[in-house]
């Protein structure tokens, strides 16, 4: 599992909408702050998602773009946000790669990526990393609290 300290591997996947995210470009305008959830409409998953869209403001003082990333396909993350209006790009990481390169994938097949948290600063230093499968509220909170330093 990366932690603090270590470089973000390089990523592009499609969001909600179809459209094409990369990590670097993501990062030419400020640090960036990459959650992942399990399962998109799942219980946990909506309160950790909307506790990061009650928040986004604060993010957008300190210049951080928030990224959601799960398992579940560009359909799905779009039903996503349109039940709980996210307006913030959601990520589809079908199979599982970028979650394996930031080692959160779970070793049993089928199950979905660790809950994890990770912000990033512009030169792919990851600044901060959340980790906790249960407080769903803790990764929005300590990403917001890493920024401020």
């Amino acid at each position: 599992m990366l932690q603090t300290g270590d470089t973000a591997p390089e990523f592009e996947l499609s969001d909600q909408h179809g459209a094409t995210v990369r990590l670097a470009t993501a990062l030419e305008q400020g640090p960036v702050v990459l959650f992942f959830y399990p399962a998109a409409l799942s219980p946990g998953c909506t309160r950790e998602a909307c506790h990061f869209r009650d928040i986004v403001g604060e993010f957008a003082e300190r210049g951080a773009t928030i990224l959601g990333i799960s398992a579940d396909d560009v359909a799905k993350q779009k039903r996503f946000d349109d039940a709980h209006k996210l307006g913030y790009p959601l990520l589809a990481d079908i199979g599982g790669a970028v979650a394996r390169e930031f080692g959160i994938k779970r070793l049993i097949p089928g199950l979905p990526a660790k809950r994890a948290t990770f912000v990033i600063g512009p030169d792919r230093t990851i600044l901060a990393a959340v980790h906790s499968e249960v407080n769903m509220n803790v990764h929005a909170d300590k990403a917001l609290a890493a920024l401020a330093k």
